[in-house]
């Protein structure tokens, strides 16, 4: 009986795969969303090749006011991370904290803001972007980005 005890517990220990790539299928797209005078646009390509790029803009009285470049990819030991190059930032890290199946959370700690970055696919199929991270105060501040699926734009 101790034999088949040590067993169950060795299989308890042993560390589950990462989550595969293409369980954020959801994300590819063309999202858009408005909120306080702001318009924020984002395109995602579908996985492949272990990793998903995507890009970013924030236009306000009719002038790009921020853009960003971005990927999840495999990293070392096939965990997953958000690499994200803002527009007048350093590019940033975040490895994978949860995902769910219409939900991810990416979390690196070591930055001031943000430190989570969020996706999560609504039921009415709306996206959900948020950042978050501590606040000067000891708080958490949280910013929700609602996006909209939209269609791509395709020129003659």
């Amino acid at each position: 009986m101790p034999v088949v005890l040590f067993a169950a517990e060795a299989k308890k220990k042993a560390k589950a795969p990462p989550p595969s790539i293409d369980k954020l299928a959801w994300l590819a797209g063309n999202w858009r969303g408005e909120k306080s005078g702001r318009v924020f646009e984002a395109q995602w390509m579908a996985p492949a090749g272990g990793v998903m790029l995507g890009m970013g803009r924030t236009v306000a009285k009719d002038r790009e006011i921020d853009h960003e470049f971005l990927q999840i990819r495999i990293g070392p030991g096939g965990e997953l991370f958000y690499i994200a190059a803002p527009s007048g930032q350093e590019t940033a890290s975040y490895q994978l904290k949860s995902m769910e199946e219409k939900a991810v959370v990416f979390e690196n700690l070591n930055r001031d803001f943000p430190q989570r970055i969020i996706y999560t696919l609504r039921a009415d199929g709306s996206l959900l972007a948020a950042i978050e991270g501590a606040n000067g105060d000891g708080t958490t501040k949280h910013i929700e980005y609602p996006y909209a699926r939209t269609q791509a734009l395709i020129f003659p």
